[in-house]
């Protein structure tokens, strides 16, 4: 857009003068803020165009507007430059376009005089000349539009911009956007259909068919067309994820499955596809194809061996679960999922062989870990050292469980046969 609004400054200062005076050495106050207005000196700019003697018979009501609504736009006033390249529509419609003379100099052979001078005319399309002007200011309309969210005014000013407004696949996608945020879909799906006709090789309008058709929750047509755009564009597996994410946030388990097999197939080596395919066999309740699938992700990306050992360790795998645990590099997570595995596995004792590198960690600060280490001390007998470690627990969901095995405690103390 910036790049456009410099383009019409130039045009317009090489246009109405290239020097701040005209032919008859009056100041040509339009040049001097089109000048200014590439400079970025609004406020200069402003001044030079209160200036313009609107009486002149020089004076270009089209030219005068432009520069007004180019100005407001760069000044962030958007209502302003609506209201000025309106203005500017109105007066290019009326303005009569001449054809440009152009001078040229000839120089013969054997004259003996001065350089004869000849004035040539160029071929001139005066129609043409209008409708390109009024075109250009009509995309400048649907721009600020736009800024102000007003999109049914954003798609008209397209239609009136003609041919102008159809020369990229991005004003398709402009104009279904619009579409989509008046809630008017189905034109949205065909501005969508109409830039694809008409740019074959475009994918971003595929792209966009798609996440229109995902927020439609029309998923099976959704991923025939993200199908087709990954084919043509060539996408990476990070396309894919998102595919399989949007299929994942819309509860399409099944679908996000079969999409993700694919993809897997596709993509062996990738470890997020395989921890978002364990993520769903895990709500379908297959937590031992989960921990395989976890454990394959650890292959590739240490971040998702927690992940795996902790798969494992549900799925009853206590041994593996250790094995992968060994691997971990971080100590203190290392050890708290070791915890957890030798009390899934009630290995008690084990849990209170670890008591020494607990403390070495500060871990016992954590409430959870100091009543593990407490509740294998119970559940070894040794009732001195649980009641002990279950007093230093504040946490109070914990210290009612803690006040539960208190209690048994002192049964066990008074008649040891309670707690055969």
């Amino acid at each position: 857009m910036k790049k456009l609004l410099y383009i019409l400054c130039i045009f317009l200062s090489l246009n109405i003068s290239l020097s701040a005076k005209d032919t008859d050495n009056e100041i040509n106050h339009l040049a001097l803020a089109t000048l200014m207005i590439y400079d970025a000196k609004y406020d200069k700019a402003k001044d030079e165009l209160n200036l313009v003697d609107k009486k002149s018979a020089k004076y270009d009501a089209s030219k005068f507007y432009t520069t007004f609504g180019v100005l407001y736009s760069k000044q962030g006033k958007t209502e302003e430059a609506i209201t000025y390249f309106h203005k500017a529509v109105d007066a290019t419609k009326v303005k009569v376009f001449k054809a440009p003379k152009l001078r040229s100099t000839e120089k013969y052979l054997f004259s003996l005089g001065s350089d004869v001078k000849k004035e040539t005319v160029v071929k001139f399309d005066a129609k043409k000349v209008k409708q390109e002007k009024v075109s250009k200011l009509y995309m400048h309309l649907s721009q600020e539009y736009y800024k102000i969210k007003d999109y049914k005014n954003t798609v008209i000013s397209l239609d009136n911009a003609g041919d102008a407004g159809k020369t990229k696949a991005a004003l398709y996608t402009l104009r279904a956007e619009c579409y989509w945020k008046l809630k008017e879909y189905p034109s949205a799906i065909s501005a969508i259909n109409i830039g694809m006709n008409i740019f074959t090789e475009d994918t971003t309008l595929l792209k966009q068919k798609f996440y229109y058709y995902a927020d439609l929750k029309l998923y099976q047509t959704a991923i025939d067309t993200a199908k087709l755009y990954m084919k043509k564009a060539g996408s990476e597996v990070d396309e894919y994820i998102a595919l399989a994410q949007m299929l994942i946030a819309g509860n399409q388990t099944d679908n996000a499955i079969v999409f993700l097999e694919e993809t897997k197939m596709k993509f062996p080596k990738a470890p997020k596809v395989s921890m978002l395919l364990g993520h769903m066999y895990l709500k379908k309740g297959m937590q031992h194809i989960s921990a395989d699938l976890f454990e394959e992700s650890s292959f590739y990306d240490k971040q998702y061996l927690k992940d795996a050992v902790e798969m494992h360790r549900r799925s009853g795998n206590n041994l593996h679960a250790l094995y992968l645990n060994s691997q971990n590099i971080d100590k203190v997570e290392k050890l708290k999922q070791k915890i957890a595995i030798y009390i899934n596995a009630e290995e008690f004792r084990k849990v209170i062989g670890l008591k020494k590198a607990l403390e070495r960690y500060k871990m016992l600060d954590d409430d959870n870990l100091r009543y593990a280490l407490a509740y294998s001390y119970y559940v070894a007998g040794d009732y001195n050292s649980a009641e002990f470690h279950l007093k230093k627990i504040n946490d109070n969901e914990l210290f009612n469980k803690a006040t539960v095995i208190r209690k048994n405690i002192e049964k066990c103390k008074n008649d040891t046969m309670e707690c055969i």
